[in-house]
């Protein structure tokens, strides 16, 4: 899937963001505090007022914005952007794309230029509540048990190949807020530990799904 990186020659993540970055900050600091395989190169965002931003500057991670208009103010066609993302990618000699919050789908042909691993985590147990409003359809539904999963990225939405899930229980009265806070405990545990399997070289792409250590990662539910 990619290089086997080691502690001194981790590999090269470029992390794609929208929003807080509270994901991201959270993966740097793993890396940083546990001397990981892996490490955040380039913090990158389609979005300039993202929060993100400024929490990768504390961190003393570059941090850039590819926007969706051109300095004269047009709007950017969906290739003309993306061309625009792997331009950054390869300046910073990225080798893996780790999505942390962002809420862009990327296209076939984007994942054909890059042609290297694409990695997202969704706060649901796929293939249950895909989409930009998992907490939201999880309180709808009823059900008592979420949770997260991180899968590769292909064209579609959340339908990617799964790498690993956790699980995070739903209580009775819970809001989107108090959901989100609980799920993200997951995410920032399980997020840096499936970086390590990739950058160890665990993690094999075949044409029906993923395979960790040989074995196909089993579903929660």
């Amino acid at each position: 899937m990619t290089r086997v990186a080691t502690p001194e020659e981790p590999l090269r993540c470029a992390v794609l963001i929208s929003g807080s970055g509270s994901g991201m900050e959270a993966l740097v600091l793993a890396q940083r505090a546990r001397g990981l395989r892996h490490r955040t190169v380039l913090v990158l965002s389609n979005r300039p007022d993202a929060p993100g931003l400024q929490r990768a500057e504390a961190l003393d991670v570059p941090a850039e914005v590819v926007g969706h208009y051109t300095a004269a103010g047009e709007r950017m066609q969906r290739e003309q952007h993306e061309t625009a993302v792997l331009e950054r990618l390869k300046a910073f000699d990225a080798e893996i794309v780790v999505l942390a919050g962002y809420m862009r789908l990327l296209s076939a042909s984007f994942l054909e230029r890059w042609g290297r691993p694409v990695i997202n985590i969704h706060p649901s147990l796929l293939p249950h509540f895909p989409g930009a409003h998992a907490h939201r359809d999880v309180l709808a539904s009823g059900t008592s048990l979420t949770g997260c999963t991180v899968h590769v990225v292909d064209e579609g939405m959340d339908t990617g190949a799964l790498l690993a899930q956790a699980c995070a229980p739903v209580f009775a009265g819970d809001d989107e807020a108090q959901l989100s806070r609980r799920v993200k405990v997951e995410e920032h545990r399980l997020y840096p530990e499936v970086l390590t399997w990739i950058a160890e070289g665990r993690v094999q792409l075949t044409e029906t799904g993923a395979l960790v250590d040989g074995q196909a990662p089993r579903r929660v539910c």
